[in-house]
């Protein structure tokens, strides 16, 4: 079982291999990176490219490792022994099987989890699934059974950073960073996405999207996905590859900037800039 990538996703040779490692020791692979890197559709194509299920859990703020076990829902089994439905004797009834449960009875094919963000949940969500995760199993204490991964997923763990994870369960896994793409990347996945794109469109829509990531106190960047975006946009309005060429970013804002550019401080940022830019140029 390996990882080479898809048709529609551009892995690299780094993330090929760190994916592959993390198949091969059976360990988690926690990727982090800037947002907009593709953390999130990495597992979506790794269970394309394997033909595997993939399980999604989200995280968020509220969420708790609890939920990815399993849940009891005690207030429909009283609402239940009220009506004397005859099922509140079984407990199991009322148990929901989480995400996790789930990717471990997922036999008799292994699947794909990914747990997304994990880094949004309070400090001891990683903690409190160590042993779950490292073991492959679970108890319930409600019925008093063991859940154990028949055939043990691939799991994915996203982080954005905006949290440092304890040591305890990063060594649990299998590392890798995501790097910003570089311009030939950056080529590759624009002519997956958009393969009768104009060359010279391309060619003056990087230019000016790596200078303006490289505007000083840009507070948000933009990323591939919204690269993406702003090209697909530039092809549905016909904009011209001249309509990019001005001298730099500082000087006039690109065309439908505003999808690349996501908070106001960065517009008038921009707009401050070009202000001066004509000014010292009169």
């Amino acid at each position: 079982m390996r990882f080479d990538g898809t048709k529609s996703y551009i892995a690299t040779e780094d993330l090929t291999v760190a994916v592959n490692a993390a198949i091969n020791l059976q360990r988690p692979l926690l990727v982090k990176g800037e947002p907009g890197t593709g953390k999130t559709i990495l597992a979506h194509e790794i269970a394309a490219a394997l033909k595997l299920p993939l399980l999604t859990w989200h995280i968020k703020s509220t969420t708790k490792a609890q939920h990815g076990l399993y849940e009891y829902d005690a207030v429909a089994r009283l609402r239940d022994g009220q009506l004397g439905d005859a099922k509140v004797k079984d407990i199991a009834n009322y148990i929901r099987p989480g995400k996790l449960w789930q990717a471990f009875t997922s036999a008799p094919q292994k699947s794909v989890l990914l747990i997304d963000e994990i880094d949004k949940a309070d400090i001891e969500f990683p903690n409190d699934l160590l042993l779950e995760l490292d073991r492959m199993e679970f108890f319930v204490y409600e019925t008093g059974q063991t859940i154990k991964a028949e055939s043990r997923p691939i799991v994915l763990i996203t982080s954005n950073n905006e949290k440092e994870l304890p040591d305890a369960f990063l060594r649990r896994c299998f590392f890798h960073y995501i790097r910003f793409p570089d311009r030939e990347t950056m080529e590759r996945i624009i002519q997956v996405h958009f393969p009768d794109v104009k060359k010279n469109l391309v060619r003056d829509a990087l230019n000016a999207f790596f200078e303006l990531r490289e505007v000083p106190g840009l507070k948000k960047r933009p990323t591939t996905s919204e690269l993406l975006d702003w090209i697909k946009l530039l092809m549905s309005d016909d904009i011209s590859a001249e309509a990019l060429r001005a001298k730099d970013v500082k000087t006039v804002l690109p065309p439908l900037h505003g999808a690349l550019v996501k908070n106001e401080q960065d517009v008038h940022l921009l707009e401050r800039l070009a202000f001066l830019s004509r000014r010292e140029g009169r």
